[in-house]
């Protein structure tokens, strides 16, 4: 089965003066495969199509996608019109559990949702009919959706979701934090969820005044707090605090015990720690999404990691993502960037931080971690002179380039004209091979920015802040709406970038994974947030996880395939590294 997909926003034919008919060979002989819709866009004939892929390779923009699928694939249970992305498979939600979905983005698992909880009524494949329930219900006849799809098709099925992009929560609500979430609280959970989340000092401000962190803890309460057979939740950690998607996932547990829940994460370790099964989505983003029958959270994972499913007999990633402990190990000499001095920074009573000496080297890369409003921005505005310490004084000022935690996307202009804005160097190949290849931003050089999605957003404000000529690159929370696959490329990206500009790189992030892959040293922040913080280290990596992870409580290991884990509370191994001071790079292999 052959699928043809025609990406609608970056298809410019004005522009590249169809390529794709031009050197289609089934059009050179007389027949219509390719031609230009009503709306100027390419519509490719798919029982035309002999698959050859010219059309492709020719289109400048990216815009055309030619895919031959297995045999073994039924119909779609969805497709998005003629020439759009096609899904196939659909999640389980189990009474009593906790569902996960593990998949790069846009490969189908926010389609799956809204089919799940009937705002999407799927066509089978047919996008040009109506959408039948019957046929779609003789589809999964004898499956364990079926029950459930029944339920559905009878509009009996009240969900509760936490939407993926919650800063779109200020634009369709006007009102309090107290206003809002009263208005959710539908099985009497609200002041549970509010002490728990520590949403007490907030509830009288405006929704339009908060930050990401503060709009994220507040969706999650609200999701929570309703009453629905189904519970959907669309990342829950880009903009909390390691603690504060510790306190989410177990709030996500105690209602999981009574209701089907199903999320969406791609912080692994807390995807790890909450599922009990994962479904494994894979295909090719804005193409095709498959999704798998489900499987044991620790083998879903690393079957995901190694890109291969052996029930399936599909290798979907021609790589493997790897956790080398021996990147931490290695004794690698490099020269003091800077050094910074014990310094000490006081915003009147509200907020004091206090900084241990210490030095930052040229071509490491160090990983910042600690609680929100600890005092991790506030180091990197010492360090470029943004602000003067009361005691201790920088040696020299730095040139550093800074990407913020929470990335706005209000400019009209192309992601193109942006970047070269941005840097000289843009035709380069080193600038092409090294930023722009890596971070796959080729297919929406031509969007405008504010037309973005926010992993793409994401990546532009990444690559904008390594244009930029600088001693010291500070990227702040850059794994936000990033799947699994994108932080691995990003981590490969900051390393090369370190050691080729020989500049420094500081990454201020709360997913231990990423912290773990890229991180040469560490810098660790303790205290209590919004009233004092202190910075130790850097550490090496085994020191300065344990320092870290003992504040919080938590124990990890590695697997067999290296991956770290995180114990469950009190289980043996959980105990006897605790006993051993070993919080982290536990020498365990039989997990």
């Amino acid at each position: 089965m052959r699928i043809a997909v025609v990406h609608r926003d970056r298809c410019h034919p004005i522009k590249c003066g169809t390529e794709c008919i031009l050197y289609c060979p089934r059009v050179r002989t007389g027949d219509e495969t390719i031609v230009i819709g009503e709306d100027g866009k390419a519509v490719i004939s798919e029982e035309l199509c002999v698959g050859c892929g010219i059309c492709v390779k020719k289109c400048p923009f990216e815009a055309l996608d030619i895919v031959t699928l297995p045999e073994e694939l039924d119909n779609p249970t969805h497709r998005y019109g003629t020439n759009g992305f096609a899904l196939y498979g659909l999640p389980i939600p189990v009474e009593g559990k906790v569902t996960g979905i593990l998949g790069a983005n846009g490969i189908g698992k926010s389609t799956a949702v809204k089919i799940l909880c009937g705002q999407l009524v799927p066509n089978v494949g047919n996008p040009s009919g109506e959408s039948d329930w019957d046929e779609i219900l003789k589809q999964y006849t004898g499956t364990e959706l079926y029950d459930y799809l029944q339920q559905v098709s009878k509009s009996s099925v009240k969900p509760a979701l936490k939407p993926q992009y919650i800063d779109y929560i200020p634009k369709v609500f006007k009102g309090t934090v107290s206003e809002l979430l009263t208005s959710t609280d539908e099985r009497g959970m609200l002041d549970h969820y509010i002490r728990e989340l520590r949403l007490e000092s907030i509830l009288d401000r405006p929704i339009g005044n908060l930050s990401g962190g503060e709009l994220q803890r507040i969706a999650i309460a609200a999701c929570l707090s309703r009453e629905a057979d189904f519970y959907f939740l669309d990342e829950i950690t880009p903009f909390l605090d390691i603690y504060q998607r510790m306190t989410a996932a177990k709030l996500i547990r105690e209602l999981a015990e009574t209701h089907p829940v199903v999320i969406v994460e791609h912080d692994l370790a807390i995807l790890d720690m909450l599922a009990d099964t994962v479904h494994v989505a894979y295909g090719k983003p804005s193409v095709f999404g498959i999704i798998t029958r489900p499987k044991g959270v620790r083998i879903g994972i690393n079957q995901y990691l190694e890109g291969f499913l052996p029930e399936e007999n599909v290798r979907f990633r021609d790589y493997a993502v790897t956790f080398e402990t021996r990147a931490h190990m290695r004794d690698v000499v490099r020269q003091t960037l800077i050094a910074f001095p014990e310094m000490e920074k006081k915003y009147g009573d509200i907020f004091s931080l206090t900084i241990a000496a210490g030095e930052i080297r040229a071509g490491e890369v160090l990983g910042l971690v600690g609680a929100n409003g600890i005092g991790k921005s506030t180091f990197a505005k010492l360090l470029a002179g943004v602000e003067k310490p009361d005691h201790g004084e920088m040696d020299k000022e730095v040139k550093i380039a800074y990407k913020p935690q929470y990335v706005k996307g209000d400019s009209s202009m192309s992601v193109e004209f942006l970047l070269r804005q941005a840097c000289r160097t843009f035709d380069s190949s080193y600038y092409q091979h090294e930023i722009i290849e890596p971070l796959s931003l080729n297919p929406i050089l031509q969007s405008s920015v504010d037309q973005l999605s926010g992993g793409e957003l994401q990546r532009v404000a990444i690559a904008l802040c390594l244009s930029q000529d600088a001693d010291l690159y500070i990227l702040d929370e850059p794994s936000a709406h990033l799947d699994v696959e994108q932080r691995v490329k990003l981590a490969r990206v900051l390393r090369r970038h370190a050691e080729g500009k020989e500049a420094g790189i500081i990454v201020i992030d709360h997913d231990i994974y990423l912290i773990d892959m890229i991180s040469e040293r560490m810098l660790v922040f303790d205290g209590t947030p919004g009233v004092t913080g202190s910075a130790y280290g850097p550490y090496d990596m085994k020191d300065g996880m344990n320092h870290f992870l003992k504040e919080l409580e938590i124990t990890f290991r590695r697997d067999k395939s290296g991956r770290p884990r995180i114990n469950k509370p009190e289980s043996y191994l959980d105990r006897e590294q605790r006993a051993k001071g070993e919080y982290y790079y536990a020498d365990v292999s039989k997990s």
